[in-house]
């Protein structure tokens, strides 16, 4: 066999696998061959390459080494606290070794009395320093093991891989035989010139060393030449696809600005667009008047206009013959949008329509019918806007909001509803940090809202707790009392013996207490209501029927009260930042001063603390994003690790900011001296992207 084909020779034919072995490497850890097997990086490293003295152990030890002898032994306690405890020595102290489980199998080993190195954390009990379970070395046959044991990496496993015997240990001592193999050749992905301007290490190296270093300088060289090809070759590949995009696929071109557009601005334009949904609504007329196709990500903070931008877009659509869709995750934030819209084009002869799961089957009929002949303008709608059975007569635009809730699939079967690629607005109300922005949508061109319209007066945000309960409720009836309404959010539906919060039924006897019928009315909504219950409580709150409403986090998004001015937040120590942030960008929608009142406990953790302070400090959705990104870390942020986009195996692309930002200049300086990558010196790189994008359908032109 070639050794360039070696690397991708199928795992079941290495060393100490076989079929069965093969099978929970395909299922647990998505281990197909060699190379997916060499790419399956340790979690961790334990250092080995010290041993500790017994009388240098103090409460800052994390897992150490200790050399010496047991100097005795003896089984305690009955049934199930029956533990063996023994005493182990080197030449400056005596320290306790403590096993509950294999106990015959322990006292065996222990009775020999020799020499031994000692692996564990220890911890202290009654004064004394203990380990419990430790891992018990034979000095004489770590000397002699083939494998380095100076820094032990640590493997994700799981309970079915581990019953059939493949638990951390033997995954090491399976990417060992492999690294061991003599035909084995790992191909370089970067040219000479990069790897030596960044100073990296050779990739075999980094292999070698992120699995079995020889030394902790080199552990974190190969940490960085690895963290460097996955940010490097993701904004490649971004890019790469962009640049594809913008000179192959063709758009519809929007080539005027007619009477839909001129009529709306001048005669129904409910209030003057601010300077910076002037300058998007520039970006996006270049983009569709340009003859390709727009990909565009319009970032802004909850109630900047990004509604108003998009249905302008629309209009331009209608002007050059073009139908227009709207794709919203919730039926509520899509008949928000529905009802919005139409109230805004009354009186233009222009047809929208709403398509949803509820949507009754005449109705349904009605709208495929007016959208094939293209008598439907403006189909607004949630996912149902994907069924097959949606045929568009002349599709231009598509409008995705909040679009890290669609899966990537679900936004590539509307992008297909058109021969020709329509223009792609994607909007999001949760403002994303620079950093993450053109990691996640380098292939994309970015606009932001980042400013309010005017009129709109900065919400004022407080952190109360409940000694300041009574303060809290005669500052609510005086907003009632003033004509203005209220939200009130808690965490749970039900009570909870696990969490000592405020729930959703008992607020709502406290808040019927508080505020008496008949001169108060409270209203309750949550997820578990059935959706005509929910949508009338929502209705009456919308008509001032009630001043205030008592809800779970459904309403999040997708309402949109004027007259609404307090946001009460109960228990807000239980909310991420990023969804306190969502909560209070319900109101301040008016012309009225807002408020957000954050209800917590007395006591706090110190993330807690921090979220608070910064939702009290700041109503800018960019600085909240980077304060959640730092307190979070990337994890499941905009909930985009369903697009595949956020499975870095080492990279963290908040810790690894400069990183991103280097690898992102490096890749566009790449493409724009080679776009083909055709060079020689860049050869290397083009056969990395290849198999990065094979098999792949190119979502980046639909997200």
């Amino acid at each position: 066999m070639a050794n360039v084909d070696f690397i991708n020779t199928p795992i079941e034919y290495l060393k100490g696998v076989g079929p069965q072995k093969a099978d929970i490497l395909h299922k647990e850890f998505n281990v197909y061959t060699f190379r997916d097997l060499l790419f399956y990086l340790p979690y961790r490293h334990v250092d080995k390459s010290k041993i500790y003295r017994i009388c240098d152990i103090n409460s800052d030890s994390a897992y150490i080494q200790i050399k010496g002898r047991i100097i005795s032994h003896e089984v305690v306690g009955q049934q199930r606290g029956k533990r063996l405890v023994a005493k182990f020595a080197d030449d400056t102290g005596v320290i306790e070794l403590v096993w509950f489980n294999s106990l015959r199998w322990v006292e065996d080993l222990v009775s020999q009395r020799r020499e031994f190195i000692v692996f564990g954390k220890p911890t202290q009990f009654n004064n004394r320093w203990n380990i419990t379970h430790p891992e018990m070395i034979d000095p004489q046959a770590q000397t002699n093991s083939p494998i380095p044991l100076s820094f032990q990496p640590l493997y994700n496993t799981s309970d079915k891989a581990k019953k059939k015997g493949l638990d951390s240990k033997a995954i090491s001592k399976l990417i060992y035989t492999l690294l061991s193999q003599p035909q084995l050749s790992i191909p370089e992905t970067l040219p000479d010139s990069i790897i030596n301007s960044v100073r990296l290490i050779s990739l075999k190296d980094a292999i070698y060393n992120i699995h079995y270093p020889s030394s902790g300088e080199l552990l974190t060289r190969a940490i960085l030449r690895l963290k460097f090809d996955e940010l490097f070759f993701t904004q490649l590949k971004m890019l790469k696809i962009k640049l594809i995009t913008s000179q192959k696929i063709k758009g519809y071109r929007f080539d005027k600005v007619g009477d839909y557009f001129n009529t709306f601005y001048k005669e129904h334009l409910p209030f003057e667009l601010t300077g910076a949904q002037k300058r998007v609504i520039k970006e996006i007329r270049a983009d569709v008047g340009s003859g390709r196709q727009m990909n565009r990500l319009l970032q802004g903070d909850v109630g900047s206009g990004k509604t108003i931008t998009a249905l302008l877009v629309m209009l331009i659509a209608k002007d050059n013959d073009y139908q227009s869709c709207l794709m919203a995750p919730t039926e509520i934030l899509a008949t928000q949008h529905y009802e919005n819209i139409s109230r805004l084009l009354a009186g233009m002869n222009m047809r929208v329509e709403f398509l949803s799961g509820s949507t009754k089957t005449a109705k349904r009929k009605e709208i495929l019918e007016g959208l094939q002949n293209g008598d439907v303008d403006i189909l607004i709608g949630t996912h149902a806007l994907i069924e097959d059975n949606v045929i568009f007569n002349k599709l231009g635009l598509v409008v995705i909001d909040e679009q890290h809730r669609f899966g990537v699939e679900q936004r590539a079967k509307l992008w297909r509803k058109s021969s020709t690629a329509p223009h792609v607005l994607v909007m999001t109300a949760t403002p994303i940090p620079r950093t993450l922005a053109m990691t996640l949508y380098g292939d994309l061109d970015l606009s932001i809202i980042n400013e309010l319209p005017k009129g709109r007066k900065p919400i004022i945000t407080r952190h109360l707790t409940e000694r300041n309960r009574l303060q809290l409720i005669g500052f609510m009836r005086r907003e009632i009392a003033a004509g203005r309404q209220i939200f009130v959010v808690y965490p749970l539906i039900e009570e909870s013996e696990k969490m000592d919060l405020q729930n959703l039924m008992h607020g709502y006897e406290m808040f019927l207490h508080d505020f008496p019928r008949p001169q108060y009315q409270v209203s309750v909504v949550h997820g578990r209501m059935k959706s005509e219950d929910k949508d009338a409580e929502m209705q009456r709150f919308i008509r001032n029927d009630t001043q205030i409403l008592l809800s779970t986090t459904v309403i999040e998004v997708g309402i949109d009260v004027p007259n609404a001015t307090v946001m009460v937040i109960e228990n807000s120590e239980r909310f991420g930042l990023s969804q306190l942030h969502q909560l209070r960008g319900r109101v301040g929608r008016g012309g009225e001063q807002s408020y957000c009142i954050l209800m917590s406990g007395d006591k706090l953790s110190n993330d807690s603390k921090l979220r608070i302070e910064a939702m009290v400090r700041t109503t800018d959705g960019f600085e909240i994003a980077n304060t959640d990104l730092k307190l979070r870390g990337p994890g499941d942020i905009q909930g985009l690790r369903q697009s595949g986009m956020m499975d870095f195996k080492i990279a963290d692309i908040v810790k690894d900011e400069k990183i991103v930002a280097y690898t992102r200049q490096l890749a566009k300086r790449v493409l724009e001296e080679d776009p083909n990558l055709s060079l020689p010196q860049n050869r290397p790189m083009a056969a990395h992207l290849a198999e990065m994008l094979k098999g792949e359908k190119f979502w980046g032109l639909i997200s």
